[in-house]
């Protein structure tokens, strides 16, 4: 069996020019994002342990 060189096509020529490269390579600083901290909200964190008890007791 003799090899044969076959012409490229229409479909193998589009596969080369759409995926012939890799992309470039993207940094790691790139993809983190940084956002500075939040201050914590006192009315939020505001918690009354014996409130449970005014509530159900009384």
């Amino acid at each position: 069996m003799a090899h044969q060189q076959n012409a490229p096509d229409t479909a193998q020529a589009a596969r080369r020019t759409r995926f012939g490269t890799l992309p470039e390579r993207i940094g790691l600083a790139d993809m983190v994002e940084e956002k500075p901290a939040t201050v914590p909200d006192p009315a939020r964190d505001t918690y009354n342990s014996d409130e449970w008890l005014v509530r159900t007791c009384l």
